[in-house]
């Protein structure tokens, strides 16, 4: 799992006038909570940039004087007109305690079926997963090359040693549909046999 660094300060006050001030110097008032004690403290505006901006999870290692502490994204808040972050929650981890996180599917090799001409349809690009921090995925990678035409890949095939999938089992993840060059192939090949 990527992380991203990040150093903040402490806020001495807490409050809307603080919360305004920090934003004016181009801060985000932030707050983590998870072990006990919440913190209050502000980040750069530019920081959030590495986090924001890239498809990948990834946890956050914040530096709050002199203090490391890991932890992850929880949720944020952004102003409705200029899009600037507002304000960010963060979740401290812990070691044996395990966190939920959305992680995106990505595919290896190539399907049959799309090879006959069938189209390769994902119905979830990403799944929550429930695992330790240490255990965490940063993709979930699946084989598609044995998949035919109207075959698909569902949440319950999905082999997890240390982690468990959260959506419904049942549920698809990915599937080859036919097209009508598939459909055009299929009876090429009964009519030649």
């Amino acid at each position: 799992m990527r992380v991203v660094s990040m150093s903040g300060s402490l806020r001495e006050n807490v409050g809307k006038k603080d919360a305004k001030a920090l934003r004016r110097e181009d801060k985000v008032p932030c707050v983590m909570y998870g072990k006990g004690e919440q913190v209050m403290f502000s980040v750069d505006q530019k920081a959030f940039q590495r986090i924001l901006f890239n498809p990948e999870p990834c946890f956050v290692s914040i530096d709050m004087n002199g203090t490391v502490r890991k932890a992850m994204l929880k949720d944020i808040d952004f102003h409705p007109v200029t899009d600037i972050v507002y304000h960010a929650d963060f979740y401290e981890l812990s070691d044996d305690k395990p966190i939920v996180m959305s992680i995106p599917v990505h595919t290896t090799g190539t399907s049959k079926g799309v090879m006959k001409g069938g189209k390769l349809v994902y119905k979830q690009k990403r799944l929550k997963v429930k695992a330790l921090p240490a255990d965490m995925p940063s993709e979930i990678m699946l084989d598609i090359t044995n998949l035919d035409v109207a075959q698909r890949i569902r949440v319950q095939e999905i082999a997890t040693d240390k982690y468990e999938i959260l959506n419904p089992k049942s549920s698809e993840v990915i599937n080859v549909v036919s097209t009508r060059a598939s459909a055009t192939a299929a009876t090429s090949e009964e009519a030649a046999e």
